[in-house]
This record gives C-alpha cells, structure tokens and sequence, in this order.
C-alpha cells in the first residue's frame, strides 16, 4: 500500500533526510520518501501491517524531530 502523508513543523532538510533513513529500516517499509519542501511522507509498506507499521513510523519520527507531527 502506498499513502502520503502531510508533516507539521519539520524544521529542515537534514532532520527529514534523518527520518526518511530510519523509516526505511522499519521491516515492513518498502520504500519511503520525506520531503522537507512540501512537508510530506510518501510511503509504501506492507498492506497487512501497515497501521502497525504507521505507528512504528510515528515513534521514528519522534525520536528525529520531537516537534514534527505526521497528520494520519
């Protein structure tokens, strides 16, 4: 399944270059994008775990950029 997602508050490039490396090492993410220009997670993942998937990837992102809220 592949979904994009809106971001709220990711402060620059680097830290969505950070979050785009770890939630591509999340088992069961077959590819994933963040886009600091347009605020955005494109991701693609397992159809059968993606909720579960999703809230690994929100756990991610926090550790990342505490500020950073991905709109499910």
């Amino acid at each position: 399944m592949r979904k994009v997602f809106k971001l709220e508050d990711l402060d620059c490039a680097n830290c969505a270059a950070k979050m785009e490396s770890a939630i591509a090492k999340i088992d069961g993410v077959t590819s994933a994008t963040v886009s600091f220009m347009s605020q955005k997670l494109n991701i693609e993942a397992d159809d059968a775990r993606f909720d579960d998937i999703m809230k690994e990837v929100v756990k991610t992102c926090k550790k990342v950029e505490p500020d950073c809220r991905i709109i499910l």
